[in-house]
């Protein structure tokens, strides 16, 4: 549940009368055929908006977005606490430039430091501050008592939709499916 109690609060609830991705597809459907992937991606488009706003909210405290958290996460799972600044592109499966937005404004609420790479001449390394590990901890705490948004479904759900989304992700050649 997302504060206020609402699974999925948006700024202001919709509370049609009627699914309108239903009513989208039946629409679709009457005018170019049935194609079941145009209702499951705006499902699944919709969901994304619902559990990022969801998501958001909760880290807004901390001065987080949802993509600065998981950068924060990412440090916390590192050894020494610190990637380099393309490591953390790679494993967060975003375009370098968003990678230093993202750190850079972490920096500046002293959540992370940046240094040089030793390692390479050219490269940086971003690593987490004590102030940084904390606001994780607690924003952490806040995430799971929320279920991340997705309190709607059980564990087994849950799996359940990591399962039916993972063929996607490996077609996108996210990772070396073994």
């Amino acid at each position: 549940m997302f504060p206020g109690g609402r699974v999925g609060r948006v700024s202001k609830p919709l509370s049609l009368p009627f699914d309108p991705i239903a009513r989208a597809d039946e629409l679709w459907q009457r005018r170019w055929g049935p194609v079941p992937a145009m209702a499951a991606i705006t499902s699944i488009m919709r969901a994304q908006q619902i559990l990022l706003a969801g998501v958001d909210a909760v880290v807004k405290p901390y001065g987080l977005t949802f993509a600065r958290y998981e950068a924060l996460v990412l440090l916390t799972f590192s050894k020494a606490g610190e990637l380099p600044m393309s490591k953390i592109g790679e494993r967060l499966m975003v375009h370098p430039t968003s990678v230093t937005n993202t750190v850079d404004r972490l920096v500046r609420s002293g959540l992370v430091a940046k240094r040089p790479n030793p390692n390479d001449g050219r490269g940086t390394l971003a690593s987490i501050t004590d102030k940084g590990r904390e606001v994780v901890e607690s924003a952490t705490k806040d995430l799971m008592a929320m279920d991340f948004g997705l309190g709607a479904y059980d564990a087994e759900e849950c799996a359940e939709i990591f399962a039916l989304l993972r063929p996607l992700r490996v077609a996108a050649a996210d990772f070396e499916e073994k």
